[in-house]
């Protein structure tokens, strides 16, 4: 899955997927409720994905295993990165930006559960 219209089919379909938690859940909950939900929805979408991947971070030519984990790696392609948190801040998409870097992977999500309207929680970023 190389080509660009792939790769947006993938974002759209995973952020369907999200919009359909949020749907049914609402906001207001734990990251980790969203994060149970989303692992079925996908499933029931028939994407294949990693939960809580480990992610070492390269320095100077070497991995340091440090406990960073990727909230999902689907189709070993995108990373997803959930909130469930009042306001999104700099740092979260920071965050993303460096998971991005140190994976190698090119398309990353930021989802933010806690708002009215989950169009408003999510950022899409490509390096």
């Amino acid at each position: 899955m190389n080509s660009k219209l792939e790769q947006e089919k993938l974002t759209e379909t995973i952020i369907g997927a999200a919009i359909e938690v949020h749907k049914e859940l609402g906001p207001g909950l734990l990251e980790s409720s969203y994060d149970a939900a989303l692992a079925q929805e996908l499933s029931l979408r028939g994407l294949h994905f990693a939960r809580q991947k480990d992610m070492p971070v390269n320095y100077k030519g070497g991995l340091l295993e440090v406990g960073y984990r990727l909230d999902f790696l689907i189709e070993d392609r995108v990373i997803v990165e959930l909130k469930a948190v009042e306001k999104l801040h700099p740092i979260h998409e920071a965050q993303l930006i460096t998971y991005l870097k140190h994976s190698n992977k090119r398309i990353g999500l930021l989802i933010n559960f806690n708002v009215m309207l989950l169009k408003d929680g999510i950022t899409r970023r490509v390096v």
